[in-house]
């Protein structure tokens, strides 16, 4: 009598719990390694300032910590901060509702995107910082005129991102649905766009930078409020503690923001090795 042979669903996949556990401990490592990164840096300029160079030029990290917790306490770097990010996130927003269908367009009609292209490569080309003015003239010093800014500053990311990524969809694919009588609809929501995901989770990477500093030279133009405006006014003042206080913020809102696409990423494209 022989032994009953053990169905696949019964046999643990081999190594699935180490794998678990390495990453688990790889992203812990990780993460030590860029705490000890920021630690070491800032007690290097904790130091250096007043010893090596003077402190009137670069601050400290306790003054700049100290200044940020006493705005903090006041609740103004709060209203700041809901400037700033507010003005960056809706650019980047429209950006993306704007630029992908736009992208989309261009990578279907060839005709048209070989026509257009220059055109599109040159508004990409044009310093949009030096537009500000124009904006604050067209839009006043309202939150539209730093929204727009941001727009202008993301839109084409998405839009020449979408556009590459439609490209590289596979052609065998596409053949193999049509052979299949899919309807064309069928294939945007199951080929075309699961294919350009990647593309349009990198375009925010990319924007996300590009919205901050977008909204923070509309506030450097005209504005009463926000990190941009406080960074001018503390400049105007020579108080360096107070422009790396602010600086500090945005590259914190950075860091957060491009953390978050990253997690996003790891959830919705867990079926790529580089993302596991």
């Amino acid at each position: 009598m022989t032994d009953p042979l053990a169905s696949d669903e019964m046999i643990p996949p081999r190594g699935s719990g180490r794998e678990k556990t390495t990453t688990s401990v790889s992203g812990i490592s990780i993460w030590l390694w860029r705490l000890g990164l920021i630690v070491g840096l800032l007690l290097i300029w904790e130091f250096s300032a007043g010893r090596l160079f003077n402190e009137f030029w670069s601050s400290r990290p306790s003054l700049i910590g100290q200044r940020l917790l006493a705005l903090s306490m006041s609740g103004e770097i709060w209203r700041h901060l809901d400037a700033t990010v507010s003005e960056a996130f809706l650019g980047l927003l429209l950006g993306a509702v704007v630029g992908t269908p736009i992208g989309i367009a261009l990578a279907k009609y060839r005709r048209a995107a070989e026509i257009v292209d220059p055109f599109v490569m040159g508004l990409y080309g044009l310093p949009r910082v030096a537009l500000a003015p124009m904006f604050i003239l067209w839009f006043g010093i309202s939150l539209l005129a730093k929204v727009m800014m941001s727009f202008s500053m993301v839109v084409f990311v998405f839009i020449l991102n979408v556009t590459e990524g439609i490209r590289t969809v596979d052609p065998d694919m596409i053949d193999l649905m049509r052979t299949m009588r899919a309807p064309k609809s069928y294939i945007l929501r199951k080929v075309t766009i699961p294919s350009i995901i990647p593309w349009l989770l990198a375009s925010f990477r990319i924007g996300i930078g590009l919205s901050l500093v977008g909204a923070v030279v509309g506030e450097l133009i005209g504005s009463n409020r926000g990190l941009g405006w406080y960074i001018l006014r503390a400049g105007g003042q020579l108080d360096t503690t107070g422009v790396f206080t602010g600086l500090f913020v945005l590259m914190l809102v950075a860091m957060i923001a491009n953390q978050i696409i990253f997690l996003i990423e790891r959830k919705v494209l867990h079926w790529r090795p580089a993302t596991k």
